[in-house]
């Protein structure tokens, strides 16, 4: 990895020149996993495989990935609709909770599946960071819509 940004990262790629990036990997290309950064990923220096998905022979730059080498987290899951699980909530938004089960394997609950009573908000019943019984009600492999999921327990906040 020759440098990390913002965005993604630039690469030198074997048999190349050294001082040349030919090589480059988008953020979300990195992980499976939620990251806040690039560099929560990889670090410059870092030598890595990559699997090749776009040439551009305009630029001069191929497109790497290294999630497309690594076990898709969502694949052992994709039989278990019904099942009931704990996860840690990871981000409240005002449709819902993000809720993470497993490394790389999210899904939102929607505010409408918190409860019988009507919220306004979902920091009502949940806070970031919160574990929480959640139901996966659907998994998506084509769309990699991750999870969603129903049955959010009340953690105590919500007062009646």
């Amino acid at each position: 990895m020759q440098s990390v940004h913002n965005f993604g990262v630039f690469v030198n790629l074997d048999g190349e020149p050294a001082d040349q990036c030919t090589g480059f990997i988008r953020g979300p290309e990195l992980s499976w996993r939620r990251i806040d950064h690039p560099a929560d990923a990889v670090t410059a220096g870092q030598r890595g495989v990559g699997e090749i998905i776009d040439v551009d022979n305009r630029r001069g730059q191929v497109q790497l990935s290294l999630k497309a080498l690594q076990e898709d987290p969502l694949v052992p899951f994709a039989d278990q609709t019904g099942m009931v699980t704990t996860g840690q909530a990871i981000e409240v938004i005002p449709s819902g909770a993000f809720v993470c089960i497993a490394d790389g394997v999210e899904g939102l609950v929607r505010i409408t599946q918190f409860g019988d009573e009507p919220i306004e908000h979902p920091d009502q019943v949940v806070s970031e960071g919160d574990e929480t019984t959640v139901r996966i009600v659907e998994i998506d492999l084509v769309r990699r819509r991750t999870l969603s999921a129903t049955d959010l327990s009340q953690n105590g906040k919500r007062s009646s």
